[in-house]
This record gives structure tokens, C-alpha cells and sequence, in this order.
């Protein structure tokens, strides 16, 4: 490979994980003003990319584009308006897309510094996975200590950081996981439940009596309903998706318009409690400033819980860029826990 050549990962429609096409391109781009080009160090497998490869991500561009919804890489140059002093700083990015590729140019205002002391590999675990398991916990349920959460997907990329951020905060953690993860959420201090061998809402019945002060919802579909009857007076229900229907047909808009339904009528009811869906996009249309400082204020806030050890990376596996498929198979197995990495 050239010197000076990149290579990027295309989406290029519906395609299965080896259909994902690697191509080098000749020259690496260059800074635009208040830009920068980050050298990606590391990437990641979520399932917003796992949805995409399926034409299923509510508001993913027009195909061919290269997915990536973060990354973690060194400042390699900057344009014109950004201190020079930037290079050779280890930053993270929030990106949607574009993060699948050896340089990403993104807009220096939305770069957010690594401490020292944590890998690329580390931070890229907690990106996209830690701004929301953060947002969630801290800025729509509010949790406090003594409080009980349910975390569904307890060994899943944003699940993990969930409940070692709420058990941080002093929370106990009831968690859905298939059985081959139970051992490890217990020796988290994690209560697990089989989603697919016990009747959740009975055993939280008899966990947590009163109800849950907040749960966790990735999955929606029809046990969005139970979620919501399981909090307790005052509790919170915060939605971040709906893994429920990856694998459906038809609109994709739907299963999101649904779920804002349901939380709009919740939330009219006089009953106390509360229900969001989390979109960690949310406020950047209408104050890109605000947007970007709060990002760079709770990122900042993760990375410290984890050079703290209040949280711990948890990487499933670490492939190079041009394995991405075996990565995209991996990551959709549900065989492992934590976040399937790749590096250039």
C-alpha cells in the first residue's frame, strides 16, 4: 500500500457482512478550515451498522457510504484556524458514518482528547457505547443511589457500560442476558435474568416488588410494554432502540415512529412515571455548540470513570479494517460480550 494512499470500508446496499467492499484510495484527504484528519488508531462494530447493512437505520444516508459511527485515532494534520499543537493528540469522534477508514477528516470542534493512559482500542469501547449508557443514566432517569435499575442486553456493548455506570453510582442492577452470560454478571454483582427461558416481568416481581426505579429498552417490539409496567411510582423508561425487528421488512421509520408513539402516550397518562426515546443526536440541529460541549463534557466524564476503573473496557475481539466482515459476523453472533474493535 502507497504511503500516502488510505483505505476505507464501502457499504454499498443490503448486502451480506462479505459483500462489505475494502477499497484504497489514492491519496489521504486534506484539512478543510476548522477541520482536522485523524489517523484511525481504532473503530467499532455497533449495532447501528448492523442495522445498516440491512438498508434499516431510521436516518442512514443513501447507499454507497462508508459506515463507522465512531472512532479513536491521532490528530495527523490540521487546516487553517486549528492550533498545529493538535497533532499527535490521541482524540475521539462521534461520527454516524465515515469512521470505517485509515483517516476520517472531522470538524476539530467535535473532537473529544483521550486522557494518557488509555488505549485507542480501550476508548473506542466506550465512545458511541459510553456517551449513551452515560446520557441515559445521568440525564434522563437521573439514577441515585440506593435506587434499582433492569438493564436488558446486561453483556452487550451499551448494556456493559450501563450497569458499571449505574453500580458506580450506587444503583443495584438487575440485567437480561442469555445464560452463557450469567456467571460473568454475577460476578459483576449484576442480578441476571434468561430473556429467553423466564418470564421477565414475574421475576422482577419478585426482585423488586414495588417495581424498577428505571429500565434500559434496546430491544422494543411488543416487550417495550412490559418495560413500561415494570417501573415503579415516579420510575423512568428510557428506549435507545428497537433490536426487537433488525431483521424485519418494510419501513424502517415505522418501528421508530411506533415507539415515539407509546412514549408520547405514557407520558400523557397521570401515573408519575416517565418514558423517553434516547437519541444521542438530539439538540445538535438546532445548537451544534451546545451540542458539541455536552458531548465533550459527558465523554470527558466516561473516560475519567474509566481511567478510575469505575468501568473497564470490554472488548470482544480486535480485527484489522480489512477483516470487517468476519467483524460484522462476530458482532452479530450474540456470542459475545462487549465491543468487536477494528484497527487499521
Amino acid at each position: 500500500m502507497n504511503a500516502g494512499a488510505m483505505v476505507e470500508v464501502v457499504l454499498p446496499g443490503r448486502v451480506e457482512p462479505e459483500g462489505l467492499e475494502v477499497r484504497q484510495v489514492r491519496a489521504v484527504p486534506a484539512p478543510g478550515p476548522g477541520e482536522v484528519v485523524i489517523r484511525m488508531e481504532a473503530t467499532g462494530v455497533s449495532f447501528a451498522e448492523q442495522q445498516m447493512r440491512r438498508g434499516r437505520y431510521y436516518d442512514q444516508p443513501p447507499f454507497p457510504f462508508v459506515p463507522g459511527y465512531d472512532m479513536v485515532g491521532t490528530v495527523a494534520a490540521t487546516g487553517d484556524g486549528v492550533g498545529a499543537d493538535l497533532v499527535g493528540i490521541r482524540v475521539a469522534a462521534l461520527l454516524k458514518v465515515g469512521g470505517w477508514a485509515s483517516h476520517v477528516v472531522v470538524d476539530a470542534a467535535d473532537v473529544v482528547p483521550v486522557p494518557d493512559g488509555i488505549g485507542a482500542a480501550e476508548a473506542e469501547t466506550v465512545v458511541i457505547n459510553g456517551i449513551t449508557a452515560w446520557q441515559m443514566l445521568h440525564r434522563k432517569a437521573r439514577i441515585r443511589a440506593g435506587q434499582t435499575v433492569l438493564v436488558h442486553g446486561a453483556n452487550g456493548g451499551v448494556g456493559s457500560v450501563l450497569v458499571q455506570l449505574a453500580q458506580a453510582a450506587g444503583a443495584k442492577v438487575i440485567g437480561t442476558a442469555s445464560a452463557r452470560h450469567h456467571a460473568a454478571l454475577r460476578e459483576r454483582g449484576v442480578t441476571p435474568i434468561d430473556y429467553r427461558t423466564e418470564d421477565i416481568p414475574a421475576r422482577i416481581r419478585e426482585l423488586a416488588p414495588r417495581g424498577v426505579d428505571a429500565v434500559f429498552d434496546h430491544v422494543g417490539g411488543r416487550g417495550i410494554v412490559d418495560s413500561w409496567r415494570l417501573l415503579a411510582p415516579g420510575g423512568t423508561l428510557v428506549s435507545y432502540g428497537s433490536a426487537s425487528t433488525r431483521d424485519d421488512e418494510g419501513s424502517k421509520q415505522w418501528p421508530v415512529l411506533k415507539l415515539l408513539g407509546r412514549v408520547w402516550l405514557w407520558n400523557a397518562l397521570p401515573n408519575h412515571r416517565h418514558a423517553y426515546f434516547f437519541n444521542v443526536w438530539a439538540g445538535r440541529a438546532l445548537s451544534r455548540s451546545r451540542f458539541q460541549a455536552r458531548l465533550r463534557a459527558d465523554l470527558t466524564e466516561v473516560f475519567e470513570a474509566l481511567r478510575r476503573g469505575d468501568i473497564t473496557a470490554q472488548i470482544a475481539a480486535e480485527l484489522p479494517l480489512t477483516r470487517v466482515a468476519e467483524a460484522m459476523r462476530l458482532a452479530e453472533s450474540g456470542t459475545v460480550a462487549g465491543k468487536v474493535v477494528l484497527h487499521a
